[in-house]
């Protein structure tokens, strides 16, 4: 079993028919009464407590007054990313993380990916942080919606997408193309690299193209989450522009 915690990523399980197994809430505290009266419509069981003894089932981290009891994170395999795109009738915008260590970057990037129309993320079973509770924290509840396949390979997984007919851009600050200039105008995957060492050479072998953000300040670099959110909006946008 795992926990979520945070009012907005309880609500987005709830809303999304994950299986709860019990919700603790803050005693008497009015602004979780809409997430009770939610949760009881949906006749899962609400207990109130202390939230301190919340605080304390998450690591004494913040838990907003509210913690959720649910099953483990379940994920998919890249064949029902690719389902679901053809179920919308969308060719496939896949994400493909290359080893993001810090949960706070995923969490970030799948509430962008969530919010921009992505299908899909892949990342890594080893060195990679797989999807934990801060990373539901702060994806703000986009991992109730978000497909995620964690996979052996990254390099054999990009070989697979590419037999679907998707193309694979790198996100590299040495990258051939600007962003800006590169038309994305079909079937593709944006990898991102990992925060100390971008992309693997494996991996970036493996990528059709390699792409950079231009920067025009004193630091060269951004943070891998800002960096992907850019990226991706960036696609969305002339998908949205077609």
């Amino acid at each position: 079993m795992g926990l979520i915690y945070g009012k907005n990523p309880v609500i987005e399980a709830i809303n999304s028919n994950k299986t709860i197994n019990k919700i603790y809430i803050q005693k008497q505290n009015k602004d979780l009464y809409d997430v009770v009266k939610l949760a009881r419509q949906k006749k899962i069981v609400v207990v109130e407590s202390e939230k301190s003894k919340l605080d304390k089932m998450i690591n004494q981290k913040n838990s907003q007054g509210i913690v959720a009891n649910i099953t483990d994170f379940e994920y998919c395999q890249i064949e029902d990313i690719i389902d679901y795109a053809k179920s919308k009738n969308e060719p496939p915008f896949v994400v493909i993380l290359d080893k993001i260590e810090d949960p706070h970057n995923l969490g970030a990037i799948i509430r962008t990916a969530e919010c921009l129309g992505v299908h899909g993320i892949i990342i890594q079973k080893r060195n990679q942080t797989p999807v934990t509770d801060v990373v539901e924290k702060v994806s703000a509840g986009a991992c109730s919606y978000m497909r995620v396949a964690r996979v052996a390979n990254i390099t054999e997984s990009i070989k697979k997408l590419k037999e679907y007919g998707l193309w694979i851009y790198g996100l590299d600050m040495e990258g051939s193309s600007k962003i800006y200039d590169t038309k994305f105008d079909s079937a593709l995957g944006i990898v991102v690299g990992n925060e100390g060492t971008g992309i693997s050479r494996l991996v970036k072998e493996n990528c059709d193209f390699m792409v950079n953000i231009p920067m025009y300040g004193n630091i060269n670099s951004f943070n891998a989450s800002v960096s992907a959110a850019i990226c991706i909006y960036e696609v969305a946008k002339q998908k949205n522009m077609r």
